[in-house]
């Protein structure tokens, strides 16, 4: 690898406002979940179902939101987008902490329909500022700050909601939200390079959303749903140990996995393809579970796996800008948002069922096999394509 990549990358017009601009985006999306959950419980007293089904009423609404509001993107521009989703989040947000729970849970999938796609239009603004030469670089730094993002947003979340009230964590999140709404749209980065805005004309989708494609989606959802299994049966491993006050330190411990595994994927001349880190991850996580006893044990076995989130979540992203034009990316990017939050909606109850049914050790052992068998799955749709314009 070759850590001067990433300096080439920052020295580029634009990269470094627009990677700290799509960071602070990020945080109080990642919040969301936790202080709407926190909301519920806390200040509604509806118990842990009744938040998840608004976190589940909330994740519809992304999955079905997502690549609409890509075509958004596409047709309209990223302001139209941006003025949209800042007017229904911050309805929502500043209206939340007086609504009843029926109405709660009607409104988090109406708003998760409009939500302002953070993720993708970051991926979007990497792809319209860097050559493609160094996308790959780009991209993993993307999914650094991605972790970072996760990191910092549902901690906030708790902290805002246990020394104040979740009544001021709502508005906090939604002030966030607006104010990096407004951000955006001052800015107002492009999704596009100077070039590809020039192409007004928009392939059918059959097109474009082709076999590989549709494989690069399946390892996309794929990673996140072992993700997503490996979080749940890590806070069931530690409550079996009686080890609870640790998840944090451990999840810290993954997240800085990701992040080394990032950095290094960025800078690689030659990378494994996305099939192969996922087939990988999906294996790596399957002796975690032989380790659940064991709290220092089960630590370092988080590493390899984890090691490997950021970089097969970078090279979805670099892939799917290899396989779509310029003029649908957006909604390209949307499949993607929504092949994301349907992984971790999978994920996360299959893993919580076999723990319940077995052990914590199952539950990392489902998904990390489910995971693998996804990566075959996804291998199987290239190998039926008649030609493939790159190899995913």
């Amino acid at each position: 690898m070759n850590p001067a990549n990433y300096l080439s990358v920052l020295r580029l017009p634009g990269i470094r406002q627009a990677m700290l601009l799509m960071l602070l985006a990020r945080i109080p999306t990642t919040a969301s979940g936790m202080t709407l959950t926190l909301h519920v419980v806390l200040a509604l007293d509806k118990g842990y179902g009744a938040a998840g089904l608004v976190g589940t009423a909330s994740t519809i609404g992304i999955a079905m939101g997502a690549p609409l509001m890509g075509r958004l993107t596409d047709h309209k521009g990223l302001r139209t987008v941006v003025l949209l989703s800042t007017v229904t989040e911050g309805l929502f947000w500043f209206t939340a902490p007086a609504l009843p729970y029926s109405v709660l849970l009607v409104t988090s999938f109406l708003t998760g329909l409009t939500i302002l796609p953070v993720m993708s239009i970051g991926r979007q603004v990497l792809t319209a500022l860097v050559p493609v030469d160094q996308r790959r670089t780009a991209l993993a730094m993307d999914s650094m700050a991605v972790e970072v993002s996760y990191m910092a947003g549902p901690a906030l979340a708790v902290l805002l909601t246990t020394s104040a009230n979740s009544r001021t964590a709502l508005w906090t999140v939604g002030a966030a939200m607006v104010a990096a709404g407004l951000a955006l749209y001052a800015a107002n980065p492009p999704v596009k390079n100077q070039e590809e805005s020039t192409t007004t004309e928009r392939p059918p989708r059959r097109e474009w959303l082709t076999a590989p494609l549709i494989g690069v989606l399946i390892t996309s959802s794929g990673a996140i749903f072992v993700l997503a299994g490996m979080e749940v049966s890590l806070v069931a491993a530690l409550q079996e140990q009686g080890q609870i006050q640790w998840t944090g330190p451990l999840v810290i411990v993954m997240c800085v996995a990701s992040l080394v595994g990032g950095f290094i994927y960025g800078g690689l001349t030659h990378a494994p393809t996305p099939r192969t880190l996922m087939a990988a991850l999906g294996l790596l996580s399957i002796p975690v579970g032989l380790a659940t006893g064991n709290l220092w044990m089960l630590a370092l076995l988080l590493i390899p796996a984890n090691f490997l989130a950021a970089p097969v979540i970078a090279s979805t992203g670099e892939v799917i800008t290899k396989l779509t034009p310029p003029s649908a990316r957006g909604e390209a990017m949307g499949l993607q948002g929504s092949a994301f939050t349907l992984g971790a909606a999978a994920g996360a109850p299959l893993a919580g069922f076999m723990i319940d049914h077995t052990s914590a050790g199952w539950g990392f052992a489902i998904t990390g096999a489910t995971g693998a068998t996804i990566a075959a799955i996804g291998k199987l749709l290239d190998r039926r394509a008649a030609k493939t314009p790159v190899n995913a």
